[in-house]
């Protein structure tokens, strides 16, 4: 059973920055394995978006709306993925998640190809 833990949410004002860290039990963050690695987020009334993700070997990809702003990455050696936010918006206000798994097809963000998520880091971003 992998374990994922999200820190570093925060309430930040408009134009802001934040890093978002998952540290995860299990080596998901290996480069040289199979794993997928994603960050979601689900604002109230809405549903989960997937925002940005990462295969073993470096590769990402992230949605059109934080495209620029948002920046996923590893350190291996501390088996922690993170999520380094610019230009914060009120509309980046959210539950943000972590996620883990080994789809076929990665990065990817649907939120069925994961199986391990993290119980979330809040980002409240006032105008």
């Amino acid at each position: 059973q992998v374990q994922l833990l999200e820190s570093g949410g925060g309430s930040v004002q408009a134009g802001g920055s934040l890093r978002l860290s998952c540290t995860s039990s299990d080596d998901y963050t290996n480069t040289g394995s199979n794993s997928c690695m994603a960050w979601f987020r689900q604002a109230p009334g809405k549903e989960r978006e997937g925002v940005a993700s990462i295969r073993g070997f470096g590769r990402t990809t992230y949605a059109d709306s934080v495209k620029g702003r948002f920046t996923i990455s590893k350190d291996n050696a501390e088996n922690t993925l993170y999520l380094q936010i610019h230009s914060l918006k009120p509309d980046d206000t959210a539950m943000y998640y972590c996620a883990a798994g080994v789809p076929y097809v990665c990065p990817t963000l649907s939120g069925f190809d994961y199986k391990y998520w993290g119980q979330g880091t809040q980002v409240t971003v006032s105008s």
